[in-house]
């Protein structure tokens, strides 16, 4: 797997190809399942990038404390291996170092130290043998016996148990390396770390194809069809719950996480998003807030290299929902309040997206609608102010999540305001719309995008008119003699848009050769805006 250095730590090298995954299979199974009924012991150890990365800085710390230099004195850093819950880090992570560290050099290392909970494995490499210990003092003396001997050893401490940091008599091998692998929860480890001054190794999630090549090693043996079932399934139940080994490769565990997820959108109203969501980093994670089911943490670097964590969305469709409920539950001060708060924690294109759910208020849209700038098409053609300039009030109050293809249980009556949130990724052509009935019945759709981002095609156009005919009631009728507008919505740091975007005449089989120069037709007599979305403005409205 290609690793770059990246200061004193790496990254994976996107430029170069790579394996995807590496399976180590354990006929008795690994350490971290042996606890558990014979039939669920778990044989397969999955390592993708950000399994190998972990392992690569440990090992350039065992080779920092073994180089000439240091010959004298071992004194391997200390580090805690933080992830979001359920990605894999005590099975794959912990696993994998242990692995790795019974095959380093014995002349060097001695000892492997596996502690789970209140069972603690000492792997006694020289003689070659394990020994698994009950309670925090039979470890301590235990340890302690081949400190005193002088064998140099590497203790993985997982937290199995919330709020359950390691024991102060792990302190004092100052000697040992250690690591502990946790979640993100700092009444897991943040006073032991800050007692040893123990480093960050922050864990990504894994990405769809990390999962799609767990699923090819699961059913390697099936044939092409039951391996496509199965990914299929896995691949919707990681699109309502995110990508998490321990809640997608199985129905039951599925439903039970989804039921969980459900609960946590369930709780958030006014008082809880002012309390929890205002500031979510590492606040977040002090207790056992409902809301860290909706959140992975991504690594992020610090101004002198270290390493970070921020929250984002566990998954777009969580993302949106979430944030629905957020915006519903909230009035517009306090949500602009969480906006302003996530813009330092969450990824800058979720943000902006979240900004979108303020169009339910009413200050927001009057001075969004004066800082509007139309792209005037190159046929000339009279200037015409938006309508949300001209019926401010017009706005919408509420929300409506509007499901992918093929997901619509039932259609719904077309309301005007009401914003539409599309509840996947891939929706076209816009990131939400409404309908404004006066001074001219109009559709008013958003994108988020940049001046050099998302070509509008008469493709696109087509797919999001059969989306919104089979989503509404009457559609065809109602669309008949329908003013659109489409505002692009920029972020603070992309190169404004000055030019009226066009929409290119494509010919796939889904536009046929009737419609696609209608549709082409038809585009230029859209009016179109642009405006640009920045701490400021938010601030403004406060």
């Amino acid at each position: 797997m290609e690793l770059k250095a990246v200061g004193k730590t790496f990254e994976r090298n996107d430029g170069a190809e790579r394996l995807r995954l590496m399976v180590l299979t354990s006929d008795r199974g690994w350490p971290y399942s042996w606890e558990w009924e014979e039939h669920k012991s778990i044989h397969d150890c999955y390592v993708n990038c950000e399994v190998e990365r972990a392992w690569r800085i440990v090992f350039e710390d065992l080779s920092e404390c073994f180089s000439t230099d240091n010959e004298t004195e071992f004194k391997p850093k200390k580090r805690v291996l933080i992830g979001t819950p359920g990605i894999g880090k005590s099975m794959a992570a912990g696993s994998y170092l242990l692995y790795k560290l019974l095959h380093y050099d014995v002349e060097k290392l001695q000892v492997a130290v596996h502690r789970f909970g209140n069972t603690t494995y000492v792997f006694d490499k020289t003689i070659q043998t394990v020994t698994k210990y009950e309670g925090n003092e039979i470890s301590k003396i235990v340890l302690y016996d081949l400190w005193q001997r002088g064998m140099k050893g590497y203790i993985i401490y997982d937290v199995t148990k919330q709020g359950t940091p390691p024991a102060s008599y792990f302190a004092p091998f100052r000697e040992w390396g250690m690591i502990v692998v946790s979640s993100p929860s700092l009444d897991n480890y943040d006073e032991w770390a800050t007692q040893v001054k123990a480093t960050q190794i922050i864990m990504n999630c894994p990405d769809e194809m990390d999962v799609k090549a767990m699923c090819a090693w699961m059913k390697r043996d099936g044939d092409t069809d039951e391996q496509t079932k199965y990914w299929k399934m896995v691949e919707k139940h990681m699109e309502k719950v995110g990508p998490l080994p321990r809640h997608i490769f199985h129905a039951n565990d599925f439903k039970a996480r989804f039921g969980a997820v459900e609960d946590a959108l369930e709780a958030i109203n006014s008082r809880y998003a002012d309390n929890r969501f205002i500031l979510p980093g590492e606040r977040l994670w002090y207790s056992k807030d409902p809301s860290q089911k909706l959140v992975r943490i991504v690594r992020i670097r610090g101004e002198r290299g270290a390493e970070r964590f921020r929250n984002t969305p566990i998954c777009y469709f969580l993302g949106s929902r979430s944030a629905n409920s957020l915006a519903k539950a909230m009035s517009e001060k306090g949500f602009l309040l969480f906006l302003l708060g996530v813009r330092k924690t969450i990824s800058s294109a979720c943000t902006d997206r979240f900004c979108l759910r303020a169009l339910i208020f009413g200050r927001f849209v009057s001075a969004m609608a004066e800082e509007l700038k139309e792209l005037r098409p190159p046929a000339r053609r009279g200037a015409r102010r938006t309508v949300l300039k001209a019926n401010p009030g017009a706005h919408p109050t509420e929300i409506c999540e509007i499901p992918g293809v093929g997901k619509i249980d039932a259609k719904q009556n077309i309301n005007h305001r009401v914003l539409y949130i599309p509840m996947v990724r891939d929706f076209p052509l816009v990131d939400c719309f409404f309908f404004v009935e006066s001074p001219r019945r109009t559709l008013v759709g958003l994108q988020m995008t940049t001046a050099g981002e998302h070509r509008t095609t008469t493709s696109t156009v087509r797919q999001f008119t059969e989306h919104l005919s089979k989503f509404f009631n009457g559609w065809e009728e109602f669309a008949q003699g329908l003013s659109w507008e489409i505002i692009y919505v920029q972020h603070a740091d992309s190169t404004p848009m000055n030019g009226w975007r066009r929409c290119d005449v494509v010919d796939p089989p889904s536009v046929g050769d009737v419609d696609h120069g209608r549709i082409a037709e038809f585009w230029k007599t859209t009016h179109q805006y642009q405006f640009t979305l920045t701490e400021c403005f938010l601030r403004r409205m406060l």
